[in-house]
């Protein structure tokens, strides 16, 4: 990932900014926040009816990747200006599309029909039924910007061959829209807006110091930027587009962390998180003309997110919640916390409200099942579900829950997770047991529905999703942990992990891997390289298998995080040896068990040649690597087919080399 992280993906099409590194290098978000709940209180019933009768257990069946592959996953959400319909991503087609919904119900209608590269949502025109879109080639995060007129017509708004442009917001007075883009220096992000009739844009600044944009006020007299030295280390300066000058609002000694989240309607004041004497992040308030500072909002996990509606009626908190995010809608003129629409187990997530403010359009999950989009009046009781995306043939009863455990690491530690265990697991049916390792470092396994958890949940193996130290979601004091010691306490954390799994009493202890996406895929190489007996098999999917290249390769519009990369993981410049020491492919002649490497060929961040070397190295010992190369694919597999094959593939290797414990 980049500087630049959607909250609640996209949750109200805004790019809000986090001034950190942690998701820099995130793993795999096939469905990133599209989990739903369907049917759920036939399956409720259905086991009680079980229990009651206590004549047998429920049967298992077992689907195919092409069964989990007929779901959908939806993602956006933008009301027309007239409130009648609802602009969204799917793919069902096997590639996201853009389509829109009439908001109660009816036929999808597609307004893009690509085939090669995904088309990602961001709104409607204020006024209008044009479209805004974003995309890139082959999975490059080469980001366009484009518009689709109501003809059909398609223009690339910011066409430069090396271009990689952001949508950064609707202006308030919707004559134009803002976005950042690097067009003039591959290494920095300039702030634009562009007229929405001219379709010129223009440079509003000029972003020679590596600032992180944090959006524009309704008066477009200030633009907010975070500076990143660290992680943990961060500023808020606001620009005044008038007088050309830049405050810095948080001079600070030590390690705080500060960064933009949202300038207030009538842009007298700017919201901001910080963790300033605090394990987690909260909410100030920054009042613009009397230089003041003040607590808004503040929790026991840390606040993800804020947004308010188009004139400052509601606002819209999210809260990362012990791996799962909580919403909360608050009425401002009273204070009062808007009740959301009660539906079976699961989440609601992505929450938007319309331009009149009756409306709100939001995502419904489960782990065992994909998010779906709904509409709501507010204050009526009564929704509508826009979508079904579950494959009906899948009974959710047959996949497996997600349940937040803790457990005890090496050192005593308590490191949270995500259990998966397949339903007809039992003690006198032993199953294999699988740790997965999140990407970053500083990412975090939630709950949530992962199509390839599932998957290998359905035939049979156990799955662990660990957050180790380093983690994001549980404090700074814990996601410090690993800085500069990567591949140590943290692989020993997804050691210790194997325990739990044992502890169960379903998990066969002979019969334990490891997978993991990006820095999850470096965990897994570490593992087979610096703990060649804690696991049977590892799953590497486009993992850093070399500090040093990686580092030094990182595109250079991370411009702005690159140092604090370097502080966190090690600088490839003055610390070559030591981050020579914690690369698995220089420790390769270690490697004694079997291992699957999947990677794209078009990924910026992940080099193909890091994975390339570590499979030629692997072979080398005599010791089976299977590899996987998807030339139209980045960092992450975003197109069914390629998907298609990478699972069944990671299953085919598990049950060989796991499961049935097949020799070299």
């Amino acid at each position: 990932m980049n500087n630049f992280i959607p909250f609640s993906t996209f949750h109200n099409n805004v790019l809000s900014v986090v001034p950190s590194s942690v998701n820099w290098i995130m793993g795999i978000r096939y469905t990133y926040f599209h989990e739903k709940m369907i049917g759920g209180k036939i399956v409720q019933l259905a086991g009680i009816l079980f229990l009651a009768a206590g004549c047998q257990k429920a049967p298992h069946a077992e689907y195919t990747i092409e069964q989990f592959m007929k779901t959908s996953s939806v993602r956006g959400s933008s009301f027309s200006s007239n409130e009648s319909e609802i602009l969204f991503s799917s793919d069902s087609t096997g590639i996201y599309n853009a389509y829109t919904k009439p908001i109660d119900g009816g036929k999808s209608t597609a307004l893009t029909q690509n085939t090669e590269n995904s088309v990602f949502t961001i709104s409607f025109f204020p006024n209008d039924k044009r479209i805004l879109y974003r995309g890139d080639q082959g999975g490059n995060e080469l980001w366009h910007i484009y518009l689709r007129q109501t003809d059909g017509t398609v223009t690339d708004l910011t066409p430069g061959e090396k271009e990689r442009a952001l949508f950064g917001g609707w202006a308030l007075d919707e004559k134009s829209f803002f976005y950042i883009s690097n067009k003039r220096d591959a290494r920095y992000m300039d702030v634009y807006e562009m007229n929405i009739e001219s379709l010129r844009p223009k440079l509003l600044y000029r972003n020679d110091d590596a600032l992180n944009y944090g959006g524009v006020s309704g008066d477009k007299h200030y633009i907010a930027f975070s500076k990143t030295y660290t992680r943990d280390n961060s500023d808020i300066y606001l620009y005044n587009l008038k007088s050309r000058s830049l405050k810095l609002i948080t001079d600070h000694t030590g390690d705080i962390s500060y960064s933009p989240a949202e300038f207030s309607i009538d842009s007298k004041s700017l919201y901001y998180f910080t963790d300033e004497g605090s394990e987690f992040r909260y909410l100030m308030q920054y009042n613009i003309e009397k230089d003041e500072h003040k607590l808004f909002w503040k929790e026991e996990w840390d606040i993800s997110y804020i947004y308010f509606s188009h004139t400052g009626k509601y606002q819209v908190v999210g809260i990362n919640q012990d791996a799962q995010t909580v919403i909360k809608v608050t009425d401002t003129s009273n204070g009062d916390e808007i009740e959301l629409p009660q539906l079976p187990t699961g989440a609601i997530s992505s929450v938007k409200i319309s331009k009149s403010e009756t409306l709100m359009s939001f995502y419904h999950g489960s782990a065992k099942s994909t998010s779906d989009l709904y509409t709501y009046k507010i204050g009526n009781p009564h929704y509508s579900r826009l979508t079904k995306t579950m494959n009906p043939e899948i009974n959710p009863a047959h996949l497996a829950d997600a349940e937040v455990i803790r457990y005890k690491s090496f050192d005593g530690m308590e490191i949270p997770a995500v259990y998966y265990k397949p339903p007809h697991a039992n003690k006198n049916e032993k199953v294999p047991g699988l740790i997965w390792v999140h990407g970053g470092p500083g990412g975090q396994s939630r709950v949530g529905y992962r199509a390839l958890i599932q998957y290998l949940a359905n035939h049979g193996y156990a799955v662990l999703a660990v957050n180790n130290r380093g983690s994001s979601g549980y404090g700074k004091t814990f996601q410090t942990l690993d800085d500069q010691a990567h591949g140590k306490g943290d692989l020993d954390d997804c050691v210790a992990a194997k325990d739990f799994l044992i502890s169960t009493g379903v998990v066969d202890e002979n019969k334990i891997g490891i997978i993991g996406g990006s820095y999850g895929g470096y965990m897994v190489m570490a593992a087979l390289a610096f703990r060649p007996e804690a696991f049977k098999a590892g799953v590497n999917i486009f993992g850093v298998t070399n500090w040093v290249r990686t580092l030094k390769s990182i595109p250079p519009w991370w411009e702005a995080s690159r140092l604090s990369l370097y502080k966190e993981l090690g600088d490839p410049q003055t610390q070559e040896e030591y981050l020579y020491s914690i690369s698995p492919l220089f420790h390769a002649d270690k490697i004694t068990k079997p291992v699957i490497v999947l990677q794209g060929a078009n990924d910026p961040r992940v080099l193909q040649v890091e994975s390339d070397e570590m499979v030629a190295s692997v072979r080398a010992n005599g010791v089976t690597a299977e590899y996987l190369i998807f030339d139209d694919e980045g960092h992450g597999f975003r197109k069914k087919n390629n998907q298609i094959e990478g699972h069944e593939a990671v299953l085919k290797f598990l049950d060989n080399y796991l499961k049935k414990g097949s020799s070299q």
